[in-house]
């Protein structure tokens, strides 16, 4: 008999219309009652944690839902499934992926309408969700986002769509499971990708923050982010990783004044390199780090995340990461 630990945190999933507008007021008990029949051969518990929308979180609750994780695999649980806000799950779901290295499936799901909507998507993403935390395929797989039939790994993994039932994809990449029926379809296997071994009793990680490229763009914000105590600095730039040359000034400043710098993009799709004279190559040449196809608010986590692993520089925790390689232990669940 498998043990499933779902664990709520609130979000439209949990959420009823009100004159106000939605509030997450459904616990999780409910929730798992809506799914109907649960998945043969496995028993659900249910816990409620916050209940509210992931909009509102910072990254001390991002470490409190770790540790929620952490305790439900201690306790023996061979699954664990959140349901959480669509808003920033993207972010959560990767968090989690770095925090974590236990072949036990790690599941997030919610939903694009209201628990009281009368066509509420909540029940079959969560049955979807219990399903893939229930089967062997999603073993070993790292943390997965489940939505509208599909699991997604967690890596590369964004909200695609503000309102559709079909609310997230994974550019370049795809999804790596299908569930038809409650029927668990692998369609890919990638690999995880090593793990950052943050303290999770930490009240929070160190703060870094994004910065966008437009026509315009000057060095105001890099500024400003390090001057209020940013730990480094995530640039969404143009294109394959460009920036105006104002910026590039700002990031030279920060990465000599030893401030890690990662280059994303502001694009939909695809990878950053340094390309262009003046662009990416002159930030590769002033030292800012490029993070391939992660986005700009993925990013943000691996650097808040390394900055917060001790006696490693977070440039070198970083570059590890993207290069498949663990520095330091990964302390036990």
């Amino acid at each position: 008999m498998r043990r499933i630990q779902v664990v709520a945190t609130g979000g439209t999933i949990a959420s009823r219309s009100g004159a106000e507008g939605r509030r997450a007021t459904v616990l999780a008990k409910e929730l798992v009652a809506s799914v109907g029949p649960l998945p043969e051969g496995a028993t659900v518990g249910a816990r409620d944690v916050v209940t509210r929308g992931s909009y509102a979180f910072g990254t001390a609750d991002l470490l409190a839902l770790a540790r929620e994780v952490r305790a439900a695999l201690r306790d023996g649980a061979d699954a664990v499934v959140m349901t959480h806000g669509t808003d920033t799950m993207e972010e959560t779901a990767f968090l989690l992926d770095l925090l974590f290295d236990d072949p036990r499936p790690i599941v997030l799901t919610g939903a694009q309408r209201p628990f009281d909507d009368r066509a509420a998507d909540g029940p079959a993403n969560l049955g979807d969700a219990l399903a893939v935390a229930g089967d062997d395929a999603a073993r070993g797989l790292g943390t997965l986002l489940v939505f509208d039939g599909f699991a997604f790994a967690a890596r590369g993994v964004r909200k695609s769509d503000t309102m559709s039932a079909r609310a997230f994809s994974a550019p370049g990449r795809g999804p790596v499971l299908r569930v038809a029926d409650g029927h668990v379809v692998p369609l890919a296997r990638p690999v995880p990708g090593p793990r950052v071994p943050v303290d999770l009793d930490l009240p929070r990680l160190p703060r870094v923050d994004v910065v966008p490229v437009y026509p315009g763009a000057d060095g105001l914000f890099v500024r400003a982010s390090l001057e209020a105590g940013a730990a480094g600095v995530v640039v969404a730039a143009a294109g394959a990783g460009n920036a105006g040359p104002e910026l590039v000034e700002a990031v030279a400043e920060a990465v000599a004044a030893g401030h890690p710098v990662l280059i994303s993009t502001r694009v939909h799709s695809g990878p950053v390199a340094p390309l262009y004279a003046g662009g990416g190559a002159e930030l590769k040449r002033v030292g800012a780090l490029f993070v391939d196809d992660l986005n700009p608010w993925q990013a943000r986590l691996l650097l808040a995340a390394a900055a917060a692993v001790p006696g490693r520089p977070p440039q070198d925790v970083v570059r590890a990461w993207l290069a498949g390689r663990e520095l330091l232990p990964v302390p036990a669940t």
